[in-house]
């Protein structure tokens, strides 16, 4: 392993153990808001949404700038344990860092700073700026928010957007999925469930209209899913519910496929709602979908550098950040930096040893994007 990998291992532990659940990722970001000042980048500031950027000066004034993010947040709330854990390190086997958010997406967020010391190692000088960013709100119903606001700012006057995904070596995304997610709620008058028996309760009310949702074929081509994650309500197990709420995710590859199956999601809301019984349904989360062609030189590019590492390179299609300039038909593109498993989970785990070449495939890609 060479300096800078474990450099950049380092860099993505300490990032790894400041917690930054989506909407409190803010003392994740003024860490990274000093290490650019310390790498002497130009621009550094910090948006109102939390986004930290700064910025690389290329040899061209005029040129478009290339715009690399990586998201701060993670999907554990306040006082998970971090707990960072090593296996293999020493050992002929693989080595593994296993830590909750390691890979989605600490070695994101240190990535970013990896690139920038390859560059200055090499003394190699860009024609055109960098905008490093690490951005908030990616995460759940961080509903991209953090992205949106970095295009907002650039829009389609730059090269293009590379976002950064620690455990997506390989994989090179050029298709955003689509995703509407909604928050239901079904209220009654409620009552006893003996003395009251025979009223309705929103928690029989929801649970027969989560019946109904999951009843709804869809189609394998294009894939389409649909899930309820979260289910809750009442206040006794002797008590006629008056409330109950759960949240729907709803996602297709196809925009004309997922608007389809939000005009029968929404038809089935309207029928629940009854005299006696109120079912609201509240818009969460909308993740637009777009592409760019696979043969668009941001994505060619970014298979010849993953090819060029010995590394298979595979097309792909995913809910990232990378869905708000594509939704726009701005080109943009995801990659990676090592493989791993886990995430999402207290056990997510990254590889060691494909690290280097993940790195230098991004360097490469920042090299010649433009050119």
């Amino acid at each position: 392993m060479t300096n800078l990998s474990t450099q950049l291992l380092d860099l993505a532990v300490q990032i790894q153990q400041i917690p930054a659940p989506t909407f409190s990722e803010g003392p994740r970001g003024e860490f990274v808001r000093g290490l650019f000042l310390k790498e002497n980048l130009k621009d550094v500031s910090m948006d109102s949404l939390g986004n930290v950027y700064a910025r690389l000066p290329g040899k061209q004034k005029k040129a478009k700038p290339l715009i690399v993010s990586a998201h701060l947040d993670t999907v554990f709330p306040m006082g998970v344990n971090l707990e960072v854990t090593r296996r293999g390190l020493c050992q002929k086997e693989a080595g593994r860092i296993v830590a909750p958010g390691i890979g989605d997406n600490s070695l994101g967020v240190a990535a970013l700073f990896g690139i920038l010391w390859d560059l200055r190692e090499r003394k190699v000088e860009l024609k055109h700026d960098v905008w490093f960013v690490a951005n908030v709100g990616e995460e759940g119903l961080g509903d991209l928010r953090g992205m949106r606001g970095v295009v907002e700012r650039f829009e389609d006057h730059v090269i293009g957007y590379l976002v950064l995904e620690g455990m997506a070596l390989g994989h090179v995304y050029h298709r955003a999925i689509g995703v509407r997610r909604y928050r239901i709620t079904a209220k009654t008058a409620g009552g006893h469930s003996w003395a009251d028996y025979g009223k309705p309760s929103a928690v029989h009310e929801l649970a027969a209209l989560v019946t109904q949702l999951t009843s709804i074929r869809l189609p394998r081509e294009p894939r389409t899913t649909m899930n309820v994650g979260t289910f809750g309500g009442g206040t006794g197990i002797n008590v006629l519910a008056s409330e109950a709420k759960c949240e729907l995710d709803l996602r297709s590859e196809d925009p004309k496929t997922l608007l389809k199956l939000i005009h029968q999601v929404e038809k089935l809301f309207k029928d629940a709602d009854r005299e006696g019984v109120r079912i609201m349904a509240e818009i969460i989360g909308e993740r637009p979908a777009g592409e760019i062609p696979a043969d668009h030189p941001l994505v060619q590019l970014a298979l010849t550098c993953t090819r060029e590492q010995d590394l298979d390179a595979t097309l792909t299609i995913g809910s990232t950040d990378a869905n708000i300039p594509l939704s726009m038909g701005i080109p943009a593109v995801v990659m990676g930096i090592t493989t791993g498993g886990g995430a999402h989970t207290l056990h997510e785990y990254i590889d060691v040893e494909p690290v280097g070449k993940g790195m230098d495939a991004l360097v490469k890609f920042v090299e010649l994007v433009g050119g």
